[in-house]
């Protein structure tokens, strides 16, 4: 299998992991991390695959980088959850059994949460049209899960395009719709140790909560209950979307969610720009002492870090430890790091998700 799977070796590579934080924050005080496992098996909720045709036979298939022409059957995904490997098979089979669904099949996505709730995305290479529609909506009865066609310039979404998920932070449970196609955590269960670190090291914290990258309000509306005000923005429209749902959903009346890149955020409440949506916002009247970011690989842009600069307390979660280390080093002595964490997302690769509790000297 082109994905690493080595239980046996999990401790090691993660001992390693925080090694190389360590390493990386050389010269400057760091604190013991906190490490938060992963469960060694089942932990990924989400999973997409090639569908590959071979004479008479269909299969999964992914690639091995060294190899990335050649692809390697895939019947089971032991990092994937129990209920997504389920599905693998049951779509599979249905798949060899329907020349409707087969022909042209060249990608499956799963989403598939904690709570048993599932999404099959069946993307094609033809037009979808009627025919096809009619053995989708069959066979979105056999599997008991609704289903999504793509193709070119085409979606049809059968029932609905998002599933229901609950996560439990800090013994409380809280309900987010996550859409097809949208970014959410994919290791659910390190997610909520994610969150509930987060919430913890923002308990007492007075004055407002700013969050920028906010997705679908993953950390905004748990860590809300712990301010005054929460404000949080994101870019894709969405996630914005499926954050107003979860606001609601979870009863938070104190959190307003902000469709605004955080350059144009940070250049605007800077005074750089002029914004209307500010106004609207009325975000002069917060009193913002707190600031969450968990930003996309390329870390935080120069206009974000000047917005940065006028926080006391800045919660930054990291898929990224290079440009972590990278954006405290430009922040520096105004900063000390009062706690430090690593969160293994992603077992048995080299990619390490962080947080660290910055507080203004």
């Amino acid at each position: 299998m082109p994905f690493p799977f080595a239980p046996e070796q999990y401790e090691t590579q993660l001992t390693e992991k925080v090694e190389r934080l360590k390493t990386l924050f050389d010269g400057i005080t760091l604190p013991e991390p906190e490490v938060f496992r992963s469960e060694p098996s089942h932990y990924r909720m989400r999973a997409e695959f090639k569908f590959w045709h071979e004479g008479d036979d269909s299969w999964y298939a992914m690639f091995d980088p060294a190899d990335p022409k050649v692809p390697v059957r895939v019947d089971q995904f032991p990092v994937a959850s129990k209920l997504l490997n389920r599905l693998m098979t049951e779509v599979r089979n249905s798949v060899l059994e329907d020349p409707q669904l087969r022909e042209r099949l060249f990608q499956v996505e799963f989403i598939t949460t904690q709570q048993g709730d599932a999404l099959i995305t069946l993307i094609y290479h033809k037009a979808l049209d009627d025919a096809w529609e009619a053995r989708g909506r069959h066979w979105q009865e056999q599997w008991g899960f609704p289903v999504i066609g793509r193709a070119r310039k085409q979606r049809l979404v059968l029932s609905r395009d998002y599933v229901n998920e609950t996560l439990t932070i800090q013994g409380q449970d809280f309900h987010f719709r996550q859409y097809e196609n949208s970014f959410t955590q994919p290791n659910a269960g390190v997610c909520e140790q994610m969150v509930g670190w987060a919430k913890h090291h923002t308990t007492g914290c007075e004055g407002d909560l700013l969050e920028l990258y906010c997705g679908n309000g993953n950390f905004s509306i748990p860590l809300a209950t712990n301010f005054n005000r929460a404000l949080a923005t994101e870019i894709s429209r969405v996630s914005v979307q499926s954050a107003q749902h979860n606001i609601e959903a979870n009863g938070v009346d104190n959190l307003t969610i902000a469709r605004m890149s955080s350059e144009d955020f940070a250049n605007a409440w800077l005074g750089r720009t002029e914004s209307r949506r500010l106004r609207e916002w009325a975000v002069s009247d917060y009193d913002f002492k707190t600031l969450l970011v968990d930003p996309p690989r390329a870390g935080l842009d120069d206009d974000t870090l000047d917005l940065a600069r006028h926080f006391e307390r800045i919660v930054y979660i990291s898929c990224n430890p290079d440009t972590l280390a990278a954006n405290v080093r430009a922040l520096g002595s105004d900063y000390r790091i009062e706690a430090a964490a690593v969160f293994d997302q992603f077992p048995y690769t080299h990619h390490m998700e962080a947080g660290l509790v910055l507080v203004k000297n």
